[in-house]
């Protein structure tokens, strides 16, 4: 079996990509919904993968993945990548998870990331209202996570939040940074304080929070925050589109605070997880399949950071319905430091039309089944995603 074309389309938001081989088996990935801007750096590698054997995924990524880098430029060689798998799958008749050593659980718990209502403002009263209708969704969310502070609007709505000045970006992810006022700490922990009290033992919180937090701050928030009993604190320091790790900071956090702290989702590869978890600077990591370098490469980070003690949460909010199956593949196969991933929905809500594979309702009592259709177990239907291509992607099922 040969590589005889790469090919991305932009479908609604998302970058798709189509792997073609001489044997009529096609593997599909999805980026993020907010980075359609990729598709000439995923065709850039195209010349890369012509003549390729796609079933041998690794040495296929050794002739790309030095062209990533931190998110957002990671996710081309990260859905090549899950594109590949999807292929080594559908030709061996099995779904990616025995590829990767097989299930060690039949069903895999996702954390709500993705099912989001309209804040009615940012007082505590919106807040606890919010995890409310959260928690009323038919997926049984066992575990929620809340943007908050410096990840939402917060940083402007709430006047003298912080020393700083918010600027409006196009960029998404611009990052905010500042000092935080003494009313802003104490607002955002009489935040925390509402949600819990709906959620109470029911649900777990999480809190994304940044980043743009200055360490004294986030230490002093960690401290604020230990009576809730949290899930994590995610990114506090770095994270969302920051291209560094700042080990050394996390640590100085981690080791003063009793709630788990979380990040990781922006790092591209292995090498750049390795002094966050040989350090223990962190509780949780969270890299993202379509950011880190795929799916192989998470579950190499995830057993790497099981032996160091460090838990797994991986992250995914934008990734989409063929991004979904992604995820569900390689959670299936994590060790027992897994928690849960970030679940993602189809954005536009028409990509559930143009999608087989999914158990129906999705996530039950939290949970998805594993499915044992091969390869990601999510495919595109091409006559009914046609309509929804761009005129210069009309070539793109042929």
């Amino acid at each position: 079996m040969k590589i005889v074309d790469l090919r991305c389309a932009i479908i609604g938001k998302s970058p798709v990509v189509r792997i073609v081989t001489d044997e009529g088996v096609s593997g599909y990935s999805q980026a993020e919904t907010w980075k359609p801007y990729l598709k000439p750096h995923i065709l850039a590698l195209r010349d890369a993968l012509i003549g390729e054997d796609p079933r041998l995924v690794e040495r296929v990524m050794r002739k790309i993945r030095q062209r990533g880098g931190f998110k957002p430029w990671g996710s081309a060689v990260s859905v090549i990548e899950m594109a590949l798998w999807d292929i080594a799958g559908k030709a061996a008749n099995v779904p990616v998870h025995r590829l990767l050593g097989g299930k060690v659980r039949d069903s895999v718990r996702v954390y709500n990331g993705a099912v989001r209502f309209p804040l009615a403002g940012h007082r505590p009263q919106d807040y606890a209202a919010d995890l409310q209708k959260m928690m009323q969704s038919p997926e049984g969310f066992t575990i929620i996570k809340q943007p908050i502070g410096f990840h939402s609007d917060m940083k402007r709505a709430v006047p003298d939040f912080y020393y700083g000045d918010p600027s409006a970006s196009p960029l998404h992810g611009a990052l905010d940074r500042g000092p935080i006022t003494e009313k802003g700490l104490n607002h955002f922990v009489d935040c925390v304080a509402a949600m819990k009290e709906v959620a109470g033992d029911r649900v777990g919180l999480a809190l994304d929070c940044g980043p743009g937090w200055m360490l004294s701050d986030a230490i002093k928030l960690a401290h604020r925050l230990e009576p809730f009993s949290l899930m994590w604190v995610e990114d506090l320091l770095s994270g969302d589109y920051t291209p560094w790790v700042d080990a050394g900071s996390y640590r100085e956090l981690t080791r003063r605070s009793t709630t788990p702290v979380h990040t990781g989702e922006q790092i591209y590869l292995r090498h750049n997880f390795k002094e966050l978890i040989e350090r223990n600077a962190v509780h949780v990591v969270g890299p993202d399949p379509a950011d880190v370098g795929g799916i192989a490469e998470l579950k190499w980070i995830a057993e790497f950071a099981d032996i160091h003690g460090i838990m797994m949460a991986p992250h995914g909010t934008a990734n989409g319905l063929l991004g979904l199956g992604a995820l569900v593949q390689v959670c299936a196969t994590l060790p027992d430091n897994f928690i849960a991933f970030e679940y993602t929905i189809g954005d536009p809500g028409w990509w559930y039309d143009i999608i087989e594979g999914l158990p129906d309702p999705i996530v039950v009592d939290g949970k998805i089944a594993v499915s044992e259709r091969p390869g990601m177990g999510v495919d595109l239907i091409p006559e009914r995603a046609r309509p929804y291509l761009e005129p210069d992607d009309q070539d793109f099922f042929d």
